[in-house]
């Protein structure tokens, strides 16, 4: 079976996507009040957002210390620039620990901040809301080619496939497509403005699945 293939890390980190989002599904339609607090600012599911988010960008951290004379400068660029955006993405998450170290607002973030946060993913500049813009639209975008074209394009053409290993892409396995999928199905079903949170949620752990192991893993060892 497909699945004793896994690695124990792969099955735990699956195990737990699927309670996440099985939890926020039946907190939900049982008790509404407990689904708010398992997706509230600081809570269970935020903080394991932050969590896959971290793991990979520590994972690519990681590959660009241990490659650092093994590779290409632009190898090593793009790992180093996918390690900056997922801590970026955590920092983003938890507005830089602003709520756990007290640190006030300043002026700007409460005036443009929608939240009156300080991030800027909820920043609103001449009333169009960056998270809507770029966090919602965009980024969805770019997760769906990174998911559905990109593994098709890397199996289908050399040349796509030369560049993209060249390139250190990590190259999305079938099942965590699909766990994307079915994160992204059961969290729609969810009527509810913070549904969005379990996705977020469900989706950073399985990005770190697909960080740590690619379809194309050879390509980060060191010889």
């Amino acid at each position: 079976m497909y699945y004793s293939k896994l690695s124990l890390w792969e099955r735990i980190t699956l195990i737990l996507v699927g309670l996440i989002v099985s939890a926020g599904f039946l907190f939900f339609f049982m008790n509404t009040s407990w689904f708010e607090i398992f997706v509230q600012e600081d809570g269970i599911a935020e903080w394991l957002t932050v969590a896959g988010l971290l793991m990979g960008s520590i994972v690519c951290f990681y590959r660009l210390a241990r490659l650092l004379q093994k590779k290409s400068k632009w190898f090593l660029f793009v790992t180093f620039c996918f390690g900056l955006f997922l801590f970026f993405a955590a920092g983003e998450e938890i507005s830089w620990g602003q709520r756990i170290f007290g640190i006030a607002t300043p002026e700007y973030f409460r005036q443009h901040n929608a939240q009156q946060e300080t991030n800027l993913h909820n920043l609103v500049v001449d009333g169009v809301k960056i998270n809507k813009l770029i966090f919602s639209v965009i980024l969805s975008i770019g997760l769906a080619i990174f998911l559905l074209v990109v593994p098709f394009l890397y199996k289908r053409n050399k040349r796509i496939q030369k560049f993209l290993n060249a390139s250190a892409i990590p190259i999305p396995q079938v099942y965590q497509v699909i766990g994307f999928i079915l994160v992204l199905v059961f969290t729609s079903l969810i009527p509810h403005g913070k549904n969005a949170e379990l996705l977020e949620c469900g989706g950073s752990l399985l990005f770190f699945l697909i960080v740590r192991y690619p379809q194309n893993k050879e390509i980060f060892n060191r010889a």
